[in-house]
């Protein structure tokens, strides 16, 4: 399956939810990240529920300091 992370496409496993994408893009720590399907917060307590459909549009923000 083909979805959009932060306008790349990206194929995944149809049963692949948040947690599991997130392992495969070696996104290993999670502090300070927010994902987005579809223009849609998801609350990080529901990223081992949430899978993904076809053409989703996934965008994932990691917050950083600086100023």
């Amino acid at each position: 399956m083909v979805i959009t992370i932060n306008n790349t496409s990206v194929e995944i496993n149809s049963s692949h939810n948040i947690t599991e994408l997130l392992r495969q893009l070696h996104l290993h720590n999670t502090k300070g990240i927010a994902i987005a399907i579809n223009d849609m917060v998801i609350p990080k307590s529901k990223w081992n529920e949430i899978t993904f459909n076809e053409s989703d549009k996934v965008t994932i923000i990691k917050a950083t300091q600086g100023g």
